[in-house]
């Protein structure tokens, strides 16, 4: 009696160390998190600091309206994803239950699959008839920005949505595939063997950036995590000051320019792109986006795409059951670079003159915020957060200053990743991932164990 009396203390001590406090609650997590988001907003975005007085700044912030605007805004946006996630999920469970209630199975995959096609059918007729109808300059951001990191996104969702490895430096290979163009066109100080047009410059940029990815990938690829993303890091400063000091090889900070705009001539078609006119590139991009989409689509349910699925939420348990991880890492690596190596050559021939700050790290950077705003290992996920975070800084540009237009967008990014770390539009197996990493079953990807599996 006396030792269950003596441990009956002990377990209530125990409790209570278990016990969270109200403010300890993830919604009150969240709360604290935007409201020092809103603070640090206003406090960006207000009058800049005095020399004099190195704390004005942060004082003069609450005598602000600015902050309180920001304030209300962000505990509007918390009010909103907590309080109307429970009524969405009552209404999507309702409907679901219906729709299952009244239609087969297989009526239902049925209703889906056209549902789907319907949809992009809609969006390519969208993205043909609306870039017809807007001016010149958003015809450009259309082409230099939005669709060419459509196509940077859909090739690092290979890398880090699939494969499960963090890549920061993966416009490295954009930049080699922007100087392959250049080289195989005749317009380095080193001469190629034969120059062809733009167009037929792809395939030779893509074999190159293939080669790349492999030379990257084959020493590293049994790092994982953090050491992996260093290495890629240090990958792309590799490429960018050789390309800035190789003077008689890149043409160094001078660039390389005079680089042809791409032409076809097949029998009766003749035709040329035309630097001064964007739409047509435009055209051009949405050819090669809807041919990457279908492929990739049936990439990813390929047994490929199955083996990096599997590398990526557990890489102990697949190498295990005798897959060979490190050349299925390889093999992302270099068809994720060649995919970044096509969206280099469209842009050197579109822009017809390239130097190594055209490629500069905080490119990688952005890259990698579009892949996982929109959500890791979604194809349209990826394409949709490209879009709409190449076009939110534009679209700021007439309200909002220069300096300030990425503040916006960084406090987009953390408002996603407070309540939706999974992505705008997440792949149903990503986000499955995500709930049982957070119920501690597992682990949202193979990139946090460390090389040989958890030790106990």
């Amino acid at each position: 009696m006396s030792d269950m009396s003596a441990s009956k203390p002990f377990s209530v001590d125990v409790a209570k160390l278990r016990r969270r406090s109200w403010y300890q609650e993830p919604r009150w997590v969240r709360l604290f998190g935007m409201l020092m988001l809103g603070y640090g907003l206003a406090l960006m975005t207000g009058a800049d600091g005095n020399p004099a007085e190195k704390l004005s700044a942060f004082t003069g912030a609450f005598e602000s309206a600015r902050l309180w605007i920001c304030l209300a805004i962000m505990v509007a946006v918390w009010a909103l994803a907590e309080f109307g996630a429970p009524a969405r999920a009552v209404v999507r469970k309702a409907t679901s239950g219906i729709s299952q209630a009244t239609a087969p199975a297989k009526q239902a995959y049925a209703s889906n699959r056209w549902l789907k096609l319907a949809s992009l059918a809609v969006l390519l007729v969208l993205a043909i008839v609306i870039p017809a109808n807007s001016s010149v300059e958003w015809q450009e951001i259309l082409v230099s920005q939005m669709g060419i990191y459509m196509i940077i996104a859909v090739g690092l969702n290979v890398v880090v949505g699939w494969a499960g490895l963090l890549d920061l430096g993966f416009i490295a290979f954009y930049a080699i595939g922007a100087y392959s163009c250049a080289y195989w066109t005749g317009h380095m100080p080193v001469k190629p063997p034969f120059t062809v047009g733009a167009l037929e410059s792809i395939p030779f940029a893509i074999a190159t950036c293939l080669i790349a990815g492999v030379l990257l990938g084959g020493p590293t690829l049994r790092l994982r995590g953090d050491y992996l993303a260093i290495v890629t890091l240090g990958f792309h400063e590799i490429v960018y000051l050789v390309a800035k000091n190789s003077d008689g090889f890149t043409g160094g900070t001078r660039g390389a320019f005079g680089i042809p705009s791409p032409e076809i001539h097949i029998g009766p078609i003749n035709y040329v792109w035309h630097t001064f006119d964007p739409l047509p590139y435009w055209y051009l991009l949405l050819f090669f986006l809807a041919l990457l989409i279908f492929l990739y689509s049936r990439l990813e349910h390929s047994r490929i795409g199955r083996t990096w699925t599997a590398i990526r939420e557990d890489e102990v348990a697949a190498a295990a059951t005798g897959i060979n991880t490190v050349r299925y890492k390889l093999l992302a690596f270099a068809i994720g670079a060649s995919t970044s190596g096509l969206a280099g050559v469209v842009y050197a021939s579109k822009v017809g003159f390239i130097n190594p700050e055209n490629f500069t790290i905080v490119w990688s950077v952005l890259a990698l915020a579009y892949v996982v705003f929109g959500g890791m290992g979604s194809l349209p996920g990826v394409l949709f957060g490209a879009a709409l975070l190449v076009w939110l800084p534009n679209a700021l540009k007439d309200y909002v200053p220069p300096a300030d237009r990425f503040i916006y967008l960084g406090a987009l990014l953390v408002i996603m990743m407070i309540f939706r770390p999974q992505g705008v539009i997440p792949s149903r197996r990503r986000q499955r991932e995500l709930h049982m990493a957070e119920a501690g079953i597992g682990d949202a990807d193979a990139m946090t164990e460390p090389t040989g599996g958890v030790k106990s």
